[in-house]
């Protein structure tokens, strides 16, 4: 049996891992799910998933430790409450906070400027109905400022936009902090960036977002859970938001394995996001915001240095918290 296996590593991933991992661990490597790939039983004592692994409660006896390569752990704090045993794990908080936050960049950006629609028209070279509108002096409202909001928040600023954020904990001094609401009412660009709690599930729900003023563009790049598709299709229908822009899903275990077997789904929410990406004014990536040269290296690096300091010490550096609060991304 390997001293770890890695589930979801896509090769470029996979590769990094090798060149971090010393000789003496012993690893195994797929790119598919847990469930894609049907082990019936743990191929190693520590296994390592990224978002859109389901681990079988029958493993967790059998389980050493889990490594999320992920900043968030919702995912596995709920895996360990479901099992009834709290299995030691750890997670990567700060790998890939710059790399998300300009992915966000990249949706807000595309929307503003038609990309979807210019990239089709170019065919004819016609540019009626594409114009786009710019950043400088737009405000942009960033809900949850952690590591990854307060990118997001920088880059804002840069582009001359007004920048407001919103947080339990107010820990940037740099950060103009407004109530949900005045948030919400005064965004030109929404930029949900939270941790994910049982208490702020769907969060940017059709009620919410109703709020926000018609032409409002909405970006989600922290966890699908908290703006389900059913409910954004309804605004983009209605045309009240301007346009969508995500990279994370509601349902996403579900929706990854029925894209990648080009396969249909009975799942409301999995129609739903697939609707959503055959509109021009929503832009759909798949969970990839953190992919980037930089971050892959930072994640396989700290992912070894997690996994290396567990087998030596029997602890995790980055522990996930087992308490009340949890993670983004």
């Amino acid at each position: 049996m390997d001293d770890i296996f890695f589930y979801e590593a896509f090769e470029e991933e996979a590769e990094a891992l090798r060149r971090y991992l010393p000789q003496r661990v012993s690893a195994g490597f797929h790119w598919k799910t847990i469930q894609e790939c049907g082990h019936a039983q743990p191929p190693a004592r520590v296994i390592s998933i990224r978002t859109q692994s389901a681990i079988p409660p029958a493993w967790a006896p059998l389980l050493a430790g889990i490594i999320a390569r992920s900043t968030g752990y919702d995912h596995v704090r709920a895996y360990c409450a479901a099992a009834c045993r709290p299995v030691p794990s750890g997670y990567l908080p700060l790998y890939c906070n710059r790399s998300v936050a300009e992915q966000a960049l990249l949706l807000w950006l595309a929307l503003m400027r038609k990309l979807s629609q210019q990239t089709e028209q170019f065919k004819t070279f016609h540019r009626d109905g594409i114009t786009g509108i710019e950043c400088e002096g737009k405000t942009i409202s960033v809900v949850g400022v952690g590591n990854i909001g307060h990118e997001i928040a920088k880059i804002g600023r840069s582009l001359g936009m007004t920048v407001r954020g919103v947080d339990i904990v107010r820990r940037h001094a740099d950060v103009d902090y407004v109530d949900r609401e005045t948030a919400i009412r005064s965004a030109d660009v929404l930029v949900c960036a939270m941790n994910l709690t049982a208490e702020n599930d769907r969060y940017f729900a059709y009620d919410t977002l109703k709020q926000a003023k018609r032409g409002t563009l909405f970006i989600n790049i922290a966890r699908g859970e908290f703006s389900p598709a059913t409910d954004l299709v309804r605004l983009l229908d209605e045309q009240h938001l301007g346009g969508v822009g995500l990279d994370v899903y509601d349902h996403e275990k579900e929706l990854a394995v029925a894209l990648r077997e080009r396969r249909q789904s009975a799942d409301a929410e999995v129609a739903a996001t697939l609707d959503l990406g055959r509109r021009p004014n929503a832009i759909l990536t798949p969970h990839n915001a953190f992919n980037t040269r930089e971050s892959v290296e930072r994640k396989a690096q700290q992912a070894v240095e997690l996994l290396t300091g567990f087998l030596a010490t029997g602890t995790f550096k980055w522990p996930v918290p087992m308490g009340s609060s949890s993670g983004t991304s």
